[in-house]
Parts: structure tokens; C-alpha cells; sequence
């Protein structure tokens, strides 16, 4: 039998990237474009629809061309919450699309919140009442643009976050279609019944007819346009990027956990068949559905990790590349103390205040930009720290050691400093583009070329970072980030 690919898409926050890889889950081809944002007000955050779909073209072809063989099967895994509504007839956006970043709708949070609704939604999605997801994203969508809600109303206009805007665009408009894992981030999509929720759609203000079928995270997704890539190719996996990425790193079992660094910082932890409430402020989620069987996890959700990183290049010219940041803060006063709480559009977990904003702490006279960089990187950290808290709170078993992918894990100062400030040790695998191995993962299940158990014996360690910091030093430097975040917080 001939050698078979899986082409992965992995449409992020601020690139588009394509990797092929083999049947040994090896990447063996990739191609990838900078996705640009923009900033129309204070706290909004979007990008263009038609930028999205060119680069994932671009990218697609790029790494297609430089497959060694056939590619059979496509999988699909997305920045989530990001938002965008389209005209049916002609798939043309009706705005730009909203990122999940972008905290305009926190006043309407704030009224569903008053009225006594969260306790309510909470129970039936698991997440909490905030700007983050994609729920009130649409409704801002149907009362901001002329005409939209009418024409939404007339089942004009389809609803998708990503994924489904490109499973659209890639089909040719043939098939409106999400995965569980992504319509659990809407706000509108009860994650025990396993459905579109009436009662959550007329809360948030949106109607039931825009949104997508639903299908498992291993399905059939339809098939390529025949124009786009030469021959129609199946697509067969689907998932938003933190589940794909605890999926690629083999977090099959209950009480695994991955931490994903890219953009924010993502943990997930596997809770099985059990729908776990957190009463420590993290999200309740679907970690994925197989087979018509849901499991669930523990989330929690850090909006600046990398994205610290990028600010302090491009907004305030500390460095030149992203890579110079691990030399710059090895340069630093290792007994400097210095917190920077990168709270650029609000804190998310386990505070989850959309008005707080960022701040920098502990300079002084000696503090140089390698400090202001060594705190960027140890924010990553102490912000880990927090979630893993929250699940220890919430009943999660003490862990002995965290699986972490994403562009920053390949930065080893912050991966040692998370290793120390946890107390855990820090596994990297081989291949840290889990985002879009946990794609190539569910493409090649839906097409019959894996099963749970290959996919959990192709995971493989490159390093480990062991704890070496002396307990004292670690409570002392936490406590010391913990008042940085008070003095971050509303109100504070």
C-alpha cells in the first residue's frame, strides 16, 4: 500500500498554517502566513474573513505542493469563539470577523449577569457569562449591522466560528457544519443534552436558524471542491485548537493535562465521561466527541502568553524577533521582582474580569527591558500556576507533570521557570505543533487510518524540565504575583 497523508489546517490567531503529516504522525511538509489584526476601538479585536480564507488557500497549496505523496484526508482545528456571520447566497461576510479577544459585548454580559441569568448558563454550557464567546458575538453582529438581524430572521445569514467558515468556503458552500467541541464555546449549545439550546438562543438574541449542524470531532465534514487543490479531498476531523492540542499530545486519559502556549496560554485537563461543575471559575467543556461519546474537561483560559511577547516587540521595540526574548531575559536580575500582569483585554481564568487592564510592577531604577522581558515570560508561569489552583479546587488530583506545546514551549527560560513556580515537571514532546496533529489525529480516525490507541503510542518526549527552585523562593515570588493581580483587578 502506498504512503498516506493528512493535511492539517490550523487557522490561528495571528497565522494560518497547513502541515501535512504521515502515518507515523511526522510532519512532513508545511507552509504558513502572519495573520494580521486589527484594533477599531479600545478593546476590539478583528480580523478579515477574506484574508482567513486566502492564506488558508495559500497555505494549503503551499504544503500540498510539497507532500511527498497522496494527501487522503484533511482536518480542520481553529482559533475559537472568533465570530462570523455570512450571507448564505453569496458567502459574503456581513463584517469582519470578531476575535475571541475582543471584549465589546461585556456590558451586555454585565445585564444578562444582573438580571440573574450565569447560574443558568453555567449549568447548561459550562462557561460563564463573558465576552469571550461566541454567543453574544452574533447577537452585536444582528443589532449592529443594517439589516442583518431581518435578514437573519428570513434565514438569510449562517453563524460559524471558524472551522465552519472555512468547512463552507472549502466545500464550496455545500455544507454548514461545526464539531462538538466548537459549539461548545457559543454560549448556545447545552454540552449535557448535546444540542443547540431554544432557550439559550432567545436569552443571547440569536436565531436558531443561523447556526450549523453539529457533528463529532472524527466525521464526515464533506469533501474539498475539486477546483481548489486539483481533486476533491475528503474532510474528516475537526476541533478547536485547545481540544486538538490535547488531543495531539495524547490526553486521552482522565486527569491528563496539557498546557498550550501560543497566543494565551491553554489548560486542559481530561475529565472522561464526567461533566465536571467547577466552582473555581474555570470551564466545564467537551474535550471531544468519538463515536457519539462525549468526554469532558476542565478548562482554563489565559488570554496573553505569546501575544505578551509580540507586544513587547512590536509595541514597545524591546526586541527584534520573538526569538531574542529567551537571551534578553537570561540577562536579567535573577533576584529582580518585577511583575508584569499582561491583562491587554482583560483577565480570563480564574478571574474572569473583562475590564482589567495590564500593569507592570516592581521597577526601579536598575530595571532594564531584560527585567520587563523576564517578566513577560514568568507571567506565562504564574499565570499556569493560577488555573492549576482553580483545579485543584475543584477536585483535580495533584499532578506530577505537564505536557505543554505551542510556540513558547520551545522558549526553555519559561518552560523552566513554569517547571519551577508549578513544583511539577514540564514534558515537551517532539513535535510541539500538537494544535495540528491533533487535526492530522481525527482526519486520519475519520478516515480509518488510526485508532485512540496508535495515536496515543505516537506521542513522543524531546525534553523534560525538572523543578529546581527552592520551595521558600517559589511561595515568596507567587505571593508576590498574586499582589500584582489584586492591584490589577476592578476595583482594586
Amino acid at each position: 500500500m502506498s504512503a498516506r497523508f493528512i493535511l492539517a489546517i490550523d487557522q490561528g490567531t495571528t497565522s494560518t498554517r497547513a502541515i501535512v503529516f504521515d502515518e507515523d504522525g511526522r510532519p512532513v511538509a508545511t507552509a504558513q502566513r502572519e495573520l494580521p489584526q486589527s484594533y477599531p476601538a479600545l478593546g476590539q479585536v478583528e480580523h478579515s474573513p477574506a484574508e482567513i480564507w486566502s492564506a488558508t488557500l495559500e497555505v494549503c497549496r503551499g504544503a500540498l505542493r510539497e507532500c511527498p505523496g497522496e494527501v487522503v484526508a484533511i482536518g480542520i482545528t481553529n482559533q475559537r469563539e472568533t465570530t462570523i456571520v455570512w450571507d448564505r447566497a453569496t458567502g459574503e461576510p456581513l463584517h469582519d470577523a470578531i476575535v475571541w479577544q475582543d471584549r465589546r459585548t461585556a456590558k451586555f454580559c454585565d445585564s444578562l449577569r444582573a438580571d440573574g441569568h450565569e447560574e443558568a448558563v453555567t449549568r447548561k454550557t459550562g462557561l460563564l457569562l463573558d465576552p469571550y464567546f461566541s454567543g453574544t458575538k452574533v447577537r452585536w453582529i444582528l443589532d449592529n449591522v443594517a439589516g442583518a438581524r431581518d435578514a437573519a430572521m428570513a434565514g438569510r445569514l449562517a453563524f460559524g466560528t471558524v472551522d465552519c467558515f472555512l468547512l463552507w468556503k472549502l466545500t464550496g458552500g455545500t455544507v454548514h457544519a461545526t464539531d462538538a467541541t466548537n459549539a461548545s464555546r457559543t454560549l448556545l449549545y447545552d454540552i449535557g443534552a448535546g444540542g443547540w439550546d431554544q432557550e439559550l438562543c432567545d436569552l443571547i438574541g440569536v436565531p436558531i436558524s443561523l447556526l450549523p449542524e453539529v457533528l463529532d470531532n472524527a466525521a464526515d465534514f464533506g469533501a474539498t471542491d475539486a477546483s481548489l487543490f486539483g481533486r476533491s479531498i475528503p474532510i474528516t476531523g475537526m476541533a478547536g485548537d485547545q481540544q486538538a492540542a490535547a488531543l495531539g499530545q495524547a490526553c486521552l486519559t482522565p486527569g491528563m493535562i496539557k498546557s498550550t502556549y501560543g497566543t494565551g496560554c491553554f489548560a486542559l485537563i481530561n475529565t472522561g465521561t464526567h461533566l465536571v461543575p467547577s466552582r473555581n471559575r474555570l470551564l466545564s467543556t467537551i474535550a471531544y466527541r468519538l463515536g457519539g461519546e462525549t468526554r469532558y474537561a476542565l478548562e482554563g483560559s489565559i488570554f496573553a502568553a505569546g501575544s505578551t511577547v509580540q507586544w513587547l516587540r512590536d509595541g514597545l521595540g524591546l526586541i527584534d524577533s520573538v526569538q531574542q526574548s529567551e537571551a534578553l531575559a537570561r540577562a536579567a536580575d535573577p533576584e529582580s521582582r518585577v511583575y508584569l500582569v499582561p491583562a491587554f483585554t482583560g483577565l480570563g481564568a480564574p478571574h474572569w474580569d473583562p475590564y482589567a487592564r495590564g500593569t507592570l510592577s516592581g521597577l526601579t531604577r536598575g530595571t532594564s527591558r531584560a527585567e520587563v522581558m523576564r517578566a513577560a515570560l514568568e507571567s506565562v508561569g504564574y499565570q499556569t500556576r493560577d488555573l492549576l489552583a482553580a483545579m485543584r479546587a475543584d477536585g483535580a488530583a495533584e499532578i506530577a507533570s505537564l505536557r505543554v506545546d505551542g510556540g513558547m514551549a520551545e522558549n526553555d527560560f519559561a518552560m523552566q521557570f513554569l517547571a519551577d513556580i508549578l513544583g511539577v515537571v514540564v514534558e515537551r514532546p517532539v513535535v510541539t505543533e500538537t494544535t495540528a496533529l491533533g487535526a492530522a489525529f481525527l482526519a486520519g480516525l475519520g478516515h480509518g487510518i488510526w485508532n485512540t490507541d496508535t495515536v496515543a503510542a505516537q506521542w513522543k518526549l524531546e525534553r523534560s524540565f525538572e523543578p529546581t527552585m527552592d520551595a521558600s523562593e517559589r511561595e515568596e515570588r507567587y505571593a508576590g504575583w498574586q499582589a500584582a493581580v489584586a492591584r490589577t483587578l476592578t476595583g482594586a
